[in-house]
């Protein structure tokens, strides 16, 4: 009885010993596995942890945690804010930019750039906006040019005529009316050695520009009216460099210094080809449909076309982008430097086309006169004859134009009264 009590004891310490054994054998396995142990809260992950295992979690749903899942719908919710102001900026910005197309905003986008915004004052006492500000000058365009200017200019302004040889006799015509009045500021762009040589040889400022294909094709061999187009590409870069510019035809006596008439509240301040107070300021022309019944009559302005062999511009955006959009033209179209002048500078924005946004003023037709004016009303009055003694005289209508130029220096200056008399209104 008592054997038995022992080797059941010995068989009870044995067992307890193997699994001590075992348990110690797990536990190693086990520390080896698992160096972390069995359980981690997810509360102890540092953020840096959390980030580093983001992409791994996110492709496995079943493994996310309730916090991992909270955080990605909070990310969620705010990207999609983000998206919804990002649609709603698209479509304000939709909105501004259909609004540009169509100009009905630019007045106002404006005024805003100039200025802040004001209060209309009293009935009577309001006036809108006339002069643009003037561009900020940009010597590096052209630092020959700005050298030049700065010599002769007076004010910042210059007078500037292009010439090449085929209208040199005209050119002496004007040069000496020019010195005769005592203007300084008179510049003649060469388009061709021959004037170049010229100038230098009777002290004349002048300017020849560096080779350019387009222009020197046109500008050595083209007649007056082919060289009074090219002034559209001549004239920008006077602008750029911050200068106002009175561009002037040779075929124009300077009888006064024109800078002392001028406004200078306009970009475009321009003579007229108009011959009286209506055809040169405008006015209402009344155009007769009978078949209309009692809408037979139509209203109508009218005003004759600016001449473009004398205006004045101020270097104005306005002012520059005229000369970008003639000159444009002038290339792709067969159409009279002239006609394209006015056509940009009157037709207003319609469907399909933006006007130019250029303030323009007409000059006192009978200061800056043109040769129609001239012989078919002032020579033929004798009080206008005695009392008018006009600025310039622009030999415009008329085709034997160095006969007539000299003609009005010999009735205007010399005081001959019969100067005049020999030519015909019109031309033969």
């Amino acid at each position: 009885m008592a054997g038995r009590r022992d080797r059941s004891q010995q068989l009870r310490g044995s067992r307890i010993a193997i699994a001590i054994l075992i348990g110690i054998v797990i536990g190693c396995v086990c520390a080896v596995m698992f160096p972390n142990g069995f359980f981690k809260s997810n509360s102890s992950l540092s953020v840096n942890e959390r980030l580093s295992k983001s992409s791994v979690k996110v492709g496995s749903p079943a493994c996310e945690s309730p916090e991992r899942i909270k955080m990605l719908k909070s990310e969620f919710s705010s990207l999609s804010e983000k998206n919804a102001e990002l649609k709603k900026q698209n479509r304000e910005l939709a909105q501004k930019l259909l609004l540009a197309e169509q100009g009905s905003d630019n007045a106002r986008k404006q005024v805003l750039a100039l200025g802040s915004q004001i209060k209309a004052g009293p009935f009577g006492t309001v006036k809108s906006l006339r002069t643009n500000p003037t561009i900020l000058a940009d010597e590096s365009v052209n630092p020959r040019l700005a050298k030049i200017l700065e010599e002769i200019a007076v004010d910042k302004e210059v007078i500037v005529a292009l010439a090449n040889a085929n209208v040199k006799a005209m050119l002496e015509v004007q040069i000496a009316s020019i010195k005769r009045v005592g203007i300084t500021n008179y510049l003649v762009v060469a388009l061709d050695d021959y004037i170049e040589n010229f100038c230098k040889s009777n002290d004349v400022a002048y300017y020849k520009r560096d080779p350019d294909k387009d222009v020197d094709s046109v500008g050595k061999t083209g007649g007056n009216h082919a060289v009074s187009g090219l002034k559209f590409r001549v004239l920008r870069e006077f602008l750029q460099l911050g200068y106002g510019v009175l561009l002037s035809d040779v075929d124009i006596v300077f009888l006064q210094n024109p800078f002392s008439h001028l406004y200078r509240d306009s970009d475009v301040e321009s003579m007229s080809d108009g011959h009286d107070n209506q055809t040169a300021y405008g006015f209402n022309d009344v155009f007769d449909e009978p078949a209309m019944g009692w809408a037979r009559y139509a209203h109508t302005m009218r005003i004759w076309v600016f001449n473009s062999g004398f205006f004045y511009l101020r270097p104005t955006i306005p002012s520059i982008e005229l000369l970008d959009r003639v000159a444009d033209r002038l290339a792709k179209e067969k159409v009279w430097d002239q006609a394209a002048f006015n056509e940009e500078l009157f037709y207003p924005s319609h469907p399909g086309y933006t006007g130019l946004h250029a303030s323009k003023r007409v000059m006192d037709m009978y200061e800056f006169m043109n040769s129609k004016v001239l012989f078919k009303t002032v020579r033929k009055n004798q009080e206008l004859k005695k009392k008018v003694k006009p600025v310039i005289v622009h030999v415009n209508y008329h085709p034997d134009k160095l006969n007539r130029m000299r003609a009005v220096v010999e009735f205007y200056v010399n005081g001959k009264q019969d100067a005049l008399d020999s030519f015909p209104d019109g031309s033969e």
